[in-house]
């Protein structure tokens, strides 16, 4: 949870949303934080450090728009329910932060551990977009990123957003981070082709 002198500002947010936005984000840490660990990538574990403490946020949000909802034992049982999952929700983050601590705090991952997974024939990878990139303007769906390349685009950090599963119609701008999960050789295309290396759309 957030530190005690840490101010947050109460929104009037439904309980829905919050816990929707939660659970898509823990999610999201999960998969970055392993990646992060076994490809020892330093930059992956700063987000999801960072992803942790705005989870922490939410759930702390979350817990005040429970007790103004809750007018009477009534709603305080029916509302329980909600509490628990956004509690399950959180430990989740504090799970993820803990293997991106791995990477962070250089403990490292045992060779072992790293061999089991070199099978594993998906990575994920964050890329920032080049102004001078094809992907500029671009809207996902049009793209066709799987059929061409075998990559997903399952994340973009737009400056302090985050949009968890993008829409086809989303549109790629010029500085965006791209959370994007494939195999090696498309993973590979990919991050030349949104750091402006590759002038052709291939496919």
């Amino acid at each position: 949870m957030p530190h005690r002198f840490e101010k947050i500002e109460y929104k009037p947010i439904p309980a829905r949303e919050l816990l929707l936005e939660m659970k898509n984000l823990s999610e999201l840490m999960i998969d970055l934080a392993y990646s992060a660990a076994l490809f020892n990538d330093q930059e992956l574990a700063e987000n999801v450090l960072e992803l942790e403490k705005h989870v922490d946020t939410l759930a702390y949000l979350l817990d005040m728009t429970i007790m103004i909802a809750a007018r009477d034992a009534k709603d305080a049982e029916e509302l329980l329910g909600v509490s628990v999952v956004a509690a399950a929700t959180d430990k989740i983050s504090d799970a993820a932060g803990d293997i991106a601590a791995i990477v962070t705090q250089k403990i490292g991952v045992h060779p072992i551990v790293s061999t089991i997974f070199e099978k594993v024939e998906e990575r994920l990878m964050q890329v920032q977009v080049n102004k001078d990139s094809l992907l500029v303007g671009k809207q996902l769906g049009r793209l066709d990123l799987a059929a061409r390349m075998g990559v997903d685009i399952i994340a973009i950090r737009r400056e302090k957003d985050w949009i968890i599963n993008p829409k086809e119609t989303e549109q790629i701008r010029d500085g965006d981070s791209l959370i994007a999960r494939g195999a090696s050789d498309g993973i590979k295309e990919f991050k030349e082709l949104a750091e402006g290396q590759q002038r052709v759309l291939e496919g």
